[in-house]
């Protein structure tokens, strides 16, 4: 019998003491009936507490293979296929050598060339060149954390 892989994303605890969410809230502070009803519908959709740090970096070990398989095999260990468009690049205007995800998480942007192999859109592109934008934060690219430290701007 084989083994089914792991899927391509984990789930976080949101449970947790401390854990806060951005949206949501408003709602239960307002009175009046037609307050409530001009706000609209609650948001059932909302996904929370799922982690796709585990697809990136399956999408970055990729790099130089045929993107149909590289497709097909991030697709069945999904829950949803958005999440491969938010590193990959669909046209050349969406085209971006790094990608913010998260606070501080930055990716490589990835891009399918002529060839239907998955590519990296600046392949020169390494941490020693990225700066944190804060102090608080510890950044990083593809998992490693920034080498240069935090520099305010001049005023």
């Amino acid at each position: 019998m084989q083994r089914s892989k792991e899927p391509l994303y984990r789930r976080v605890n949101t449970r947790t003491h401390g854990v806060r969410h951005k949206s949501g809230g408003d709602f239960r502070w307002s009175r009046r009936r037609d307050d409530r009803q001009a706000m609209g519908a609650m948001a059932s959709g909302a996904q929370r507490g799922l982690d796709y740090t585990p697809l990136f970096r399956f999408l970055l070990s990729r790099v130089g293979r045929d993107w149909d398989a590289v497709l097909g095999e991030a697709t069945a260990r999904l829950d949803r296929p958005d999440p491969i468009y938010w590193l990959v690049a669909r046209s050349e205007e969406e085209r971006r050598p790094v990608v913010l995800l998260g606070e501080s998480s930055w990716f490589s942007g990835l891009y399918v060339d002529d060839a239907n192999r998955l590519a990296l859109v600046d392949p020169d592109l390494t941490v020693e060149q990225m700066e944190p934008s804060c102090a608080c934060c510890t950044h990083t690219l593809n998992g490693v954390p920034f080498v240069r430290p935090y520099r305010p701007a001049p005023d």
